[in-house]
């Protein structure tokens, strides 16, 4: 039987609670609605929420999770620090980390990235082309050349981000802006996506090839290989030759 991947979709879990509209399009919750959308029986899928004891994130949690999804918007500041430590240690050391939309700005993207992750953004409900740059990367699987999504918020250049290690769409908008709207990062053995759409207050987590999208990145983060990061002393593998001259040590072996 093949073995099942685990995620773990976090959520804040605030707008649905407080705006009525959101409330509507996501009664359950957008952790919910993404969850719904991408099931399949090669996912495990459960569910994380910032009002949560340890924001849902227990060391329990975190170790049985193959692939983390992240969407914050409104409350990144009260992210325990403690809790990003604990996330990037684990992406470091293997679990995927997929960045939905406003988690551009959250705690972890931006220990992950080393940046300020801002961008420029605005809320008309218009339209947004994004185009497939790699159409052969197995996120993009099936996608076609460019999908379309007919009201969304608008992000725009710059975004203060590294350069991706891949970029795999870029979006235009009605307005006349552009985005890099899909990013590829690989860190320590983690692998990483930030994927642009899921505003709140549009249905953008009921669009089936916005899920598809996340369904394919969730498979493509999963990784078997899961390590600690250690700095060991290597023995040789290969027989030394002798060597008459004293170079001397340095280490802990010494004090240093």
């Amino acid at each position: 039987m093949t073995k099942k991947i685990n995620v773990t979709i976090w959520n804040e879990f605030r707008h649905e609670k407080s705006n009525e509209a959101v409330k509507k399009l996501y009664p359950d919750g957008m952790h919910k609605a993404i969850g719904k959308g991408i099931a399949a029986s090669d996912l495990n899928i459960r569910y994380a929420t910032l009002d949560e004891p340890e924001h849902g994130l227990t060391d329990e949690v975190l170790n049985t999770t193959d692939v983390l999804l992240w969407w914050g918007h409104c409350a990144h500041g009260e992210v325990k620090d403690e809790i990003v430590e604990k996330v990037h240690r684990k992406v470091l050391e293997g679990m995927g980390l997929l960045v939905l939309h406003s988690g551009h700005f959250s705690k972890i993207f931006k220990k992950i990235t080393g940046t300020n992750c801002s961008l420029k953004w605005r809320e008309e409900a218009e339209k947004e082309r994004l185009w497939n740059l790699e159409p052969s990367h197995p996120i993009t699987q099936d996608i076609g050349d460019y999908f379309e999504i007919p009201n969304t918020e608008m992000y725009g250049e710059r975004f203060d981000i590294p350069t991706p290690d891949k970029l795999i769409f870029v979006s235009w908008f009605e307005g006349g802006e552009v985005f890099r709207s899909g990013c590829v990062f690989e860190r320590g053995y983690g692998k990483i996506f930030y994927f642009r759409p899921g505003h709140e207050t549009y249905p953008i987590y009921h669009n089936e090839t916005v899920l598809k999208i996340i369904g394919n990145a969730v498979r493509w983060a999963h990784s078997d290989y899961k390590a600690e990061h250690i700095c060991p002393q290597s023995k040789p593998i290969e027989t030394l030759t002798s060597k008459d001259i004293d170079f001397g040590k340095a280490g802990i072996e010494q004090g240093v």
